[in-house]
């Protein structure tokens, strides 16, 4: 069994399948991880208060609450990373679960490596956002980030994030006035394994710039590179 970093860190898997949770266990528990199994939406939700996950591993299709309901169940009390479990071809389902803050999903049938891979991605990204830089930035008179304390303020108000968000934001500033790549992007926020998954990058952009631009639009922060990726506005050039 490989010891690292995420050696013994629990899992829930909240599948009402028993046969795919049990899978979905085994394979986690060779790859070191502990499990937690609940087959039903009230039981993920007493699993998370009790055994305090590293990650959950939710599947959309549930008997007493569906997925997405337990996903917003979650958000209210806890920001743990969450990989939905959709079935093949359901596009709207993967969107809706972004949407409501879902970190990630993986579509069935899947590969133990192919879930392993996306688990360990996940848990590797929301580990490198509690190291970010402790930078206070004003980027102009609407808009202030406090790295330190993770805030972001916008005409004097708390801007409420989701962590895939802050991380995306986060690594913009930190390169305001050069253009990333959708790959950098993809790698920086999201891990290697993301690289040819582009969409991720522009459905977290417009999440950005509705909750960030005055006019979503025609942005005046996060700026569209056309065929190459995205620019944070140069506001150190532009206050000195």
């Amino acid at each position: 069994m490989p010891t690292d970093q995420f050696a013994n860190q629990t899992i829930l898997v909240v599948d009402d399948e028993e046969r795919m949770a049990r899978f979905i266990r085994l394979n986690l528990e060779h790859d070191g991880f502990r499990v937690v199994e609940a087959y039903r939406g009230v039981q993920a939700m007493d699993a998370l208060r009790k055994e305090m996950p590293a990650l959950i591993l939710l599947d959309v299709m549930l008997p007493d609450i569906d997925g997405f309901e337990v996903l917003r169940m979650v958000r209210e009390i806890s920001s743990v990373p969450v990989i939905m479990l959709t079935a093949k071809g359901e596009e709207d389902d993967r969107v809706r679960g972004l949407e409501l803050g879902a970190d990630d999903y993986v579509t069935k049938p899947f590969s133990p490596r192919e879930l392993v891979s996306r688990v360990r991605a996940v848990l590797r990204r929301t580990e490198a956002a509690g190291e970010v830089s402790k930078d206070y930035v004003e980027v102009d008179e609407r808009l202030k980030i406090d790295f330190g304390r993770r805030e972001v303020w916008l005409d004097g108000k708390l801007v409420k994030l989701r962590p895939t968000e802050y991380r995306l934001l986060y690594h913009l500033v930190q390169n305001a006035g050069w253009v990333l790549t959708y790959d950098q992007l993809l790698t920086k926020v999201w891990g290697y394994e993301y690289r040819d998954e582009p969409h991720y990058v522009r459905l977290y952009i417009n999440y950005l710039r509705q909750k960030l631009e005055k006019d979503p639009a025609n942005p005046k922060y996060i700026l569209t590179e056309r065929g190459v990726g995205y620019r944070f506005v140069d506001f150190r050039r532009r206050q000195g």
